[in-house]
Protein backbone atom coordinates (compact mmCIF):
# COMPACT_ATOMS: atom_id res chain seq x y z
CA UNK A 1 0.00 0.00 0.00
CA UNK A 2 1.36 3.42 -0.98
CA UNK A 3 -0.18 6.63 0.34
CA UNK A 4 -0.24 9.43 -2.23
CA UNK A 5 -1.72 12.29 -0.17
CA UNK A 6 -3.03 13.14 3.28
CA UNK A 7 -5.36 15.96 4.32
CA UNK A 8 -7.42 16.78 7.41
CA UNK A 9 -10.80 18.49 7.74
CA UNK A 10 -13.43 18.64 10.46
CA UNK A 11 -11.64 16.19 12.74
CA UNK A 12 -11.13 13.65 9.93
CA UNK A 13 -7.90 12.53 8.29
CA UNK A 14 -8.23 11.50 4.63
CA UNK A 15 -5.49 9.41 3.02
CA UNK A 16 -5.50 8.57 -0.68
CA UNK A 17 -3.63 5.36 -1.55
CA UNK A 18 -2.87 2.85 -4.24
CA UNK A 19 -2.53 -0.89 -3.78
CA UNK A 20 -1.18 -2.50 -6.94
CA UNK A 21 -3.68 -1.16 -9.53
CA UNK A 22 -6.38 -0.31 -6.97
CA UNK A 23 -7.02 3.36 -6.11
CA UNK A 24 -8.61 4.00 -2.74
CA UNK A 25 -9.20 6.36 0.16
CA UNK A 26 -9.07 5.84 3.91
CA UNK A 27 -10.81 8.09 6.42
CA UNK A 28 -10.13 7.97 10.17
CA UNK A 29 -10.51 10.29 13.17
CA UNK A 30 -7.76 12.92 13.18
CA UNK A 31 -4.97 11.78 15.48
CA UNK A 32 -6.43 8.27 15.74
CA UNK A 33 -4.31 5.63 17.46
CA UNK A 34 -5.09 2.00 18.16
CA UNK A 35 -7.60 -0.50 16.84
CA UNK A 36 -11.10 0.57 15.78
CA UNK A 37 -14.01 -0.78 13.70
CA UNK A 38 -13.62 -0.45 9.93
CA UNK A 39 -16.36 0.04 7.33
CA UNK A 40 -15.63 -0.89 3.70
CA UNK A 41 -17.96 1.01 1.37
CA UNK A 42 -18.88 0.04 -2.19
CA UNK A 43 -19.90 2.86 -4.53
CA UNK A 44 -22.67 2.81 -7.14
CA UNK A 45 -22.38 2.31 -10.90
CA UNK A 46 -20.77 5.22 -12.73
CA UNK A 47 -19.55 6.67 -9.42
CA UNK A 48 -16.23 6.50 -7.57
CA UNK A 49 -14.62 6.19 -4.14
CA UNK A 50 -15.33 9.82 -3.19
CA UNK A 51 -18.84 10.15 -4.64
CA UNK A 52 -21.00 12.54 -2.58
CA UNK A 53 -23.06 9.76 -1.01
CA UNK A 54 -19.96 7.81 -0.01
CA UNK A 55 -18.24 10.88 1.42
CA UNK A 56 -21.29 12.01 3.41
CA UNK A 57 -21.73 8.60 5.02
CA UNK A 58 -18.00 8.17 5.67
CA UNK A 59 -17.83 11.50 7.49
CA UNK A 60 -20.60 10.49 9.86
CA UNK A 61 -19.17 7.02 10.48
CA UNK A 62 -15.88 8.68 11.47
CA UNK A 63 -17.13 11.65 13.48
CA UNK A 64 -20.11 10.02 15.23
CA UNK A 65 -18.90 6.44 15.66
CA UNK A 66 -15.10 6.82 15.78
CA UNK A 67 -14.80 4.27 12.95
CA UNK A 68 -12.33 4.11 10.10
CA UNK A 69 -13.80 3.92 6.57
CA UNK A 70 -12.20 2.71 3.35
CA UNK A 71 -13.53 2.94 -0.20
CA UNK A 72 -11.90 1.96 -3.49
CA UNK A 73 -12.64 2.56 -7.14
CA UNK A 74 -14.31 -0.38 -8.86
CA UNK A 75 -12.53 -1.43 -12.08
CA UNK A 76 -13.22 1.10 -14.85
CA UNK A 77 -14.35 3.79 -12.36
CA UNK A 78 -12.76 6.80 -10.70
CA UNK A 79 -8.99 6.92 -11.04
CA UNK A 80 -8.73 3.46 -12.57
CA UNK A 81 -8.22 3.10 -16.33
CA UNK A 82 -11.15 2.21 -18.52
CA UNK A 83 -11.53 -1.55 -18.84
CA UNK A 84 -12.17 -2.26 -22.52
CA UNK A 85 -13.99 -5.55 -21.90
CA UNK A 86 -16.29 -4.11 -19.23
CA UNK A 87 -16.94 -1.04 -21.36
CA UNK A 88 -17.83 -3.23 -24.35
CA UNK A 89 -20.31 -5.26 -22.30
CA UNK A 90 -21.87 -2.12 -20.81
CA UNK A 91 -22.29 -0.61 -24.28
CA UNK A 92 -23.87 -3.81 -25.60
CA UNK A 93 -26.21 -3.99 -22.60
CA UNK A 94 -27.35 -0.40 -23.16
CA UNK A 95 -28.13 -1.22 -26.80
CA UNK A 96 -30.17 -4.24 -25.67
CA UNK A 97 -32.10 -2.09 -23.20
CA UNK A 98 -32.77 0.47 -25.94
CA UNK A 99 -34.11 -2.41 -28.04
CA UNK A 100 -36.62 -3.30 -25.33
CA UNK A 101 -34.91 -5.92 -23.14
CA UNK A 102 -35.38 -5.83 -19.37
CA UNK A 103 -32.58 -3.96 -17.64
CA UNK A 104 -32.43 -5.94 -14.36
CA UNK A 105 -31.05 -9.26 -15.73
CA UNK A 106 -28.43 -7.41 -17.76
CA UNK A 107 -27.28 -5.44 -14.73
CA UNK A 108 -27.16 -8.59 -12.61
CA UNK A 109 -25.05 -10.46 -15.13
CA UNK A 110 -22.61 -7.58 -15.48
CA UNK A 111 -22.25 -7.19 -11.72
CA UNK A 112 -21.58 -10.92 -11.32
CA UNK A 113 -18.75 -10.61 -13.86
CA UNK A 114 -17.18 -7.60 -12.13
CA UNK A 115 -17.51 -9.25 -8.71
CA UNK A 116 -15.07 -11.97 -9.74
CA UNK A 117 -12.39 -9.27 -9.86
CA UNK A 118 -13.51 -6.99 -7.04
CA UNK A 119 -13.99 -9.59 -4.29
CA UNK A 120 -10.29 -10.58 -4.15
CA UNK A 121 -9.30 -6.92 -4.56
CA UNK A 122 -11.41 -5.84 -1.59
CA UNK A 123 -10.06 -8.66 0.54
CA UNK A 124 -6.52 -7.49 -0.28
CA UNK A 125 -7.48 -3.94 0.70
CA UNK A 126 -8.76 -5.21 4.07
CA UNK A 127 -5.48 -7.07 4.60
CA UNK A 128 -3.45 -3.91 3.97
CA UNK A 129 -5.62 -1.43 5.89
CA UNK A 130 -5.88 -3.63 8.98
CA UNK A 131 -2.09 -3.66 9.24
CA UNK A 132 -2.13 0.11 9.90
CA UNK A 133 -1.63 1.11 13.53
CA UNK A 134 -4.56 3.54 13.56
CA UNK A 135 -7.00 0.92 12.16
CA UNK A 136 -5.85 -2.49 13.32
CA UNK A 137 -7.64 -5.82 13.13
CA UNK A 138 -10.93 -4.69 14.64
CA UNK A 139 -14.46 -5.64 13.59
CA UNK A 140 -15.39 -4.99 9.94
CA UNK A 141 -18.67 -3.83 8.42
CA UNK A 142 -19.72 -3.46 4.79
CA UNK A 143 -22.00 -0.83 3.22
CA UNK A 144 -23.09 -0.88 -0.42
CA UNK A 145 -26.22 -0.27 -2.49
CA UNK A 146 -26.97 -0.68 -6.20
CA UNK A 147 -23.64 -1.77 -7.76
CA UNK A 148 -22.28 -1.78 -4.21
CA UNK A 149 -24.88 -4.40 -3.36
CA UNK A 150 -24.29 -6.52 -6.46
CA UNK A 151 -20.58 -6.67 -5.62
CA UNK A 152 -21.08 -6.59 -1.86
CA UNK A 153 -23.22 -9.72 -1.54
CA UNK A 154 -20.50 -12.07 -2.89
CA UNK A 155 -17.88 -10.13 -0.93
CA UNK A 156 -19.70 -10.46 2.40
CA UNK A 157 -20.40 -14.12 1.65
CA UNK A 158 -16.67 -14.75 1.05
CA UNK A 159 -15.13 -12.58 3.79
CA UNK A 160 -15.37 -13.93 7.38
CA UNK A 161 -14.05 -10.67 8.86
CA UNK A 162 -17.30 -8.86 8.00
CA UNK A 163 -19.58 -8.89 11.06
CA UNK A 164 -22.48 -6.77 9.75
CA UNK A 165 -23.61 -5.46 6.36
CA UNK A 166 -25.91 -2.74 5.03
CA UNK A 167 -27.07 -3.65 1.53
CA UNK A 168 -29.86 -2.71 -0.85
CA UNK A 169 -31.15 -1.57 -4.24
CA UNK A 170 -30.15 -4.95 -5.61
CA UNK A 171 -31.93 -8.08 -6.78
CA UNK A 172 -31.58 -11.84 -6.58
CA UNK A 173 -30.95 -12.54 -10.28
CA UNK A 174 -27.23 -13.18 -9.86
CA UNK A 175 -26.65 -13.07 -6.09
CA UNK A 176 -29.16 -15.41 -4.46
CA UNK A 177 -26.64 -18.25 -4.13
CA UNK A 178 -24.09 -15.99 -2.43
CA UNK A 179 -26.81 -14.45 -0.24
CA UNK A 180 -27.62 -17.90 1.10
CA UNK A 181 -24.10 -18.01 2.57
CA UNK A 182 -24.49 -14.72 4.47
CA UNK A 183 -25.29 -15.22 8.16
CA UNK A 184 -24.18 -11.90 9.69
CA UNK A 185 -26.75 -9.22 10.64
CA UNK A 186 -27.99 -7.33 7.59
CA UNK A 187 -29.87 -4.08 7.11
CA UNK A 188 -31.47 -4.23 3.65
CA UNK A 189 -32.83 -1.20 1.77
CA UNK A 190 -35.57 -1.28 -0.86
CA UNK A 191 -36.92 1.68 -2.82
CA UNK A 192 -40.54 0.71 -3.41
CA UNK A 193 -40.78 2.40 -6.81
CA UNK A 194 -37.32 1.36 -8.05
CA UNK A 195 -37.25 1.61 -11.84
CA UNK A 196 -33.98 -0.34 -12.19
CA UNK A 197 -34.47 -3.32 -9.85
CA UNK A 198 -37.90 -4.98 -9.82
CA UNK A 199 -39.41 -5.03 -6.36
CA UNK A 200 -39.94 -8.78 -6.42
CA UNK A 201 -36.24 -9.29 -7.16
CA UNK A 202 -35.23 -7.09 -4.22
CA UNK A 203 -37.56 -8.95 -1.89
CA UNK A 204 -36.28 -12.27 -3.23
CA UNK A 205 -32.71 -11.22 -2.41
CA UNK A 206 -33.73 -10.23 1.11
CA UNK A 207 -35.48 -13.58 1.52
CA UNK A 208 -32.39 -15.44 0.25
CA UNK A 209 -30.17 -14.00 3.00
CA UNK A 210 -29.49 -16.71 5.60
CA UNK A 211 -29.01 -14.17 8.40
CA UNK A 212 -31.07 -14.81 11.52
CA UNK A 213 -31.02 -11.06 12.12
CA UNK A 214 -32.04 -9.09 9.06
CA UNK A 215 -34.27 -6.03 8.71
CA UNK A 216 -36.03 -4.74 5.60
CA UNK A 217 -36.19 -0.96 5.20
CA UNK A 218 -38.65 -0.09 2.43
CA UNK A 219 -39.22 3.53 1.43
CA UNK A 220 -41.27 5.12 -1.35
CA UNK A 221 -39.31 6.54 -4.25
CA UNK A 222 -37.17 5.59 -7.21
CA UNK A 223 -33.72 3.98 -7.31
CA UNK A 224 -31.74 7.09 -6.43
CA UNK A 225 -34.19 8.60 -3.94
CA UNK A 226 -33.00 7.09 -0.64
CA UNK A 227 -34.37 9.29 2.17
CA UNK A 228 -31.80 11.14 4.27
CA UNK A 229 -33.06 9.63 7.54
CA UNK A 230 -32.02 6.17 6.34
CA UNK A 231 -28.42 7.05 7.19
CA UNK A 232 -29.41 7.54 10.84
CA UNK A 233 -30.73 3.97 10.89
CA UNK A 234 -27.52 2.67 9.35
CA UNK A 235 -25.35 4.51 11.89
CA UNK A 236 -27.27 2.91 14.74
CA UNK A 237 -27.07 -0.49 13.04
CA UNK A 238 -23.29 -0.45 12.74
CA UNK A 239 -22.76 1.12 16.15
CA UNK A 240 -24.76 -1.74 17.67
CA UNK A 241 -22.91 -4.53 15.85
CA UNK A 242 -19.38 -3.13 15.57
CA UNK A 243 -19.03 -0.49 18.28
Amino acid sequence: MRFTSQTSFGGITEQLFTLDEISGVLWAPEGAAGTRPLILMGHGGGQHKKAPGILARARRFVTECDFAVVAVDVPGHGDRPMDEEYNRIATENQARVDAGEEVAPLIAGFQALVARQTVPEWRAVLDAVQQLEHVGAGPVGYWGVSLGCGLGVPFVAAEPRVRAAALGLGGASATAEAAARITVPVEFLVQWDDERVPRDQSLALFDALASTEKTLHANPGKHGEIPAFQLDNTLRFFARHLG
